[in-house]
């Protein structure tokens, strides 16, 4: 299938477009192109996604998207360097980037090269299908920077693989294997490097042959069956979390990753006290 030219999805709030958007046939290609961030999200960022999935949902002649990211990498989550500024990319309503809390109508595939980190993780989790190079790693270290996984990490990955092993990515902080995660059946393919947008690419050829309508009623109850309370989860967790976002051990672990230090959690720690869970 052939690629049209990419063309920038535009906000009010977008001073340099950092995604593009293309056509191939009826999928919709959706790029994040901020790869001297690693794909990192801004808050501008953050509503050009949801510009952009707005735009794919309302248009009748595309059944079914693609979300990867420019220069090798998926995306490295938050931008820190913008979070440690205090603008933080996360829509009400809406959650990170714009998507991870409320999703598209229509089938996304994720198509992962190199870090899927963080948020990165988390905006793969809000797709419906994974398309991944064999060396692509997946990781949610927020608690290295006193930060909490809030874009659906730790809401999804307990539904979609062992108790342990989410708790484990959830603790630890530290990176998956793509290979890891295809055992886990957490991945629909394996692919070998630079070759995820090709395959993903094809899958989504194959599937945007079956009825549009058929396809978004179908994710509707999958998501609506097994999700019924997804909203709920996400409303409760973010009483949790709003206080920690924007507290003292926040601040210390995004100021810490831009100075390119270690976090003094000392002096974070005897400042705020983590909320009780209701």
């Amino acid at each position: 299938m052939q690629q049209t030219k990419p063309q920038d999805a535009v906000s009010n709030n977008v001073s340099e477009p950092s995604v593009h958007v293309s056509n191939s046939g009826g999928v919709r290609v959706i790029t994040i192109t901020r790869p001297h961030k690693r794909n990192a999200i801004d808050r501008p960022t953050a509503l050009a996604l949801a510009a952009a999935f707005d735009e794919f949902d309302a248009d009748d002649s595309a059944s079914i998207a693609i979300l990867t990211g420019a220069g090798g990498y998926f995306s490295a989550g938050a931008d820190l360097a913008s979070v440690a500024a205090g603008d933080v990319p996360v829509i009400e309503g809406r959650g990170f980037a714009g998507i991870t809390r409320r999703t598209p109508v229509k089938p996304v595939i994720a198509a992962v090269e190199g870090y899927a980190y963080a948020g990165g993780f988390e905006l793969a989790l809000a797709c419906d299908l994974i398309v991944a190079s064999s060396t692509a790693s997946f990781a949610l270290p927020e608690v290295k920077r006193g930060l909490i996984a809030a874009g659906g990490g730790l809401l999804r990955l307990p539904d979609r693989m062992p108790y342990h092993i989410a708790m484990e990515l959830a603790l630890l902080g530290e990176p998956i294997t793509a290979a890891r995660l295809a055992e886990l059946g957490l991945i629909n393919r394996l692919t070998a490097p630079g070759k995820a947008l090709d395959t993903a690419l094809e899958l989504a050829g194959k599937i945007q042959l079956n009825g549009p309508v058929a396809m978004k009623t179908a994710k509707r109850i999958i998501s609506e069956s097994r999700y019924a309370a997804t909203e709920a989860r996400f409303a409760a967790q973010e009483e949790i979390v709003s206080p920690l976002r924007s507290g003292p051990e926040a601040r210390e672990g995004a100021l810490a990753f831009v100075e390119r230090r270690d976090p003094a959690w000392v002096i974070a720690a005897h400042a705020t006290r983590a909320p009780e869970a209701p």
